[in-house]
C-alpha cells in the first residue's frame, strides 16, 4: 500500500464551551471581509509539521509520548492581529496568564521533533486564530480595540494533539492522530 502524505502539526485545543462561545461573540462583533475559524477548530499550534508520510506521522507520535509535563492554566485575554492590526493577515486570541508554560510546551515539542528534521519557522508567540484574510491586508485597528481587554476565561491545560489536517472548499478538517496527556 502506498504510503499517503498529509498535512499535520501538533496543537492544544480550546475545550471550554464558554471561551468557545465567547470567541464565537467577538467574531460575531467584528465585522470585517475575512473568513471566521470555526470554533471547533481554534487552537495553539505548538508545531506546524507540514506535508509528512503516515511513517513519519508514527515517529513523529513516539517522539511527542517522550515530552513529560504538568498540567497547568491559561487565561484567554484581549484580541490582536498579526502582522500588525493596520496590516492584518490574521485576528487571534491572546492569553495573559500561562503564557510561559505554553512556551515551555512548545519549545518541548520542538526540541523533540528536531532530531526528524522539524524546526518552526518562527518563534512560538501563544495565540489562537479566530480570522484568516485572504487577499489584501486590511486594517482592522478600530474593529478589534474594543477588544484588546476582553477577558476569555480559563482553561486547563492537560494534553497536547497530534493532528492531521484535511483542507476542504468548506475549511480545514481535523483529526486526531495521537493524544499525549500531561503526567
Amino acid at each position: 500500500m502506498a504510503d499517503c502524505n498529509m498535512r499535520a502539526f501538533v496543537a492544544v485545543e480550546i475545550t471550554d464551551g464558554k471561551i468557545l462561545d465567547s470567541i464565537k461573540n467577538v467574531q460575531n462583533e467584528i465585522k470585517i471581509e475575512a473568513k471566521a475559524v470555526d470554533t471547533q477548530n481554534v487552537h495553539f499550534t505548538l508545531l506546524f509539521l507540514g506535508e509528512i508520510t503516515e511513517e513519519m506521522a508514527a515517529k513523529v507520535a513516539e517522539r511527542l509520548k517522550t515530552i513529560e509535563f504538568s498540567p497547568f492554566v491559561i487565561n484567554f485575554e484581549g484580541v490582536g492581529a498579526f502582522p500588525k492590526p493596520r496590516f492584518a493577515r490574521v485576528i487571534w486570541v491572546g492569553i495573559k496568564e500561562g503564557s510561559d508554560e505554553l512556551i515551555r510546551l512548545a519549545k518541548s515539542v520542538e526540541e523533540r521533533l528536531a532530531v526528524l528534521g522539524f524546526k518552526a519557522d518562527k518563534p512560538f508567540k501563544p495565540h489562537a486564530t479566530i480570522f484568516r484574510i485572504k487577499g489584501r491586508a486590511l486594517d482592522v485597528t478600530e474593529r478589534i480595540s474594543s477588544c484588546a481587554k476582553i477577558n476569555f476565561g480559563t482553561q486547563r491545560v492537560s494534553e497536547i494533539k497530534l493532528k492531521r489536517s484535511v483542507l476542504t472548499p468548506q475549511g480545514p478538517i481535523y483529526s486526531d492522530l495521537e493524544v499525549i496527556h500531561a503526567k
